[in-house]
């Protein structure tokens, strides 16, 4: 019976690991630029070329007016041609995705 209730005795607890009460994060900062549509449609307006503005006039145009890293804007800015492109909020002139050139729509042009 010795033997028994040894084996019957339960295994000593673990230490439980402390849980860190999550750190009170700072808020994050609004951007300093507007939003990424807002950029490229002004940029493909105010270029104004007739068979459209390509993608590296966008990004040099956006580079030029904005305090922004267009290398870290350049996923949204394709993403955003290829979107806009797709519903018809810009015309793509030339190429396929986000290569090419694009303009504004009708629609677009008014607002």
């Amino acid at each position: 019976m010795g033997d028994a209730a040894a084996v019957a005795a339960p295994a000593p607890a673990s230490p439980k690991k402390k849980t860190k009460a999550p750190a009170a994060k700072k808020p994050k900062a609004p951007a300093q630029h507007p939003p990424t549509a807002e950029m490229v449609n002004a940029a493909i307006k105010n270029l104004a070329e007739r068979g459209g503005s390509s993608l590296q006039a966008i990004k040099k145009y956006i580079a030029s007016h904005y305090k922004v890293d267009v290398e870290k804007m350049s996923p949204f800015i394709r993403r955003y041609l290829k979107s806009s492109a797709a519903n018809g909020k810009l015309i793509q002139t030339k190429g396929k995705g986000a290569s090419g050139s694009f303009k504004l729509s009708a629609g677009e042009k008014k607002e």
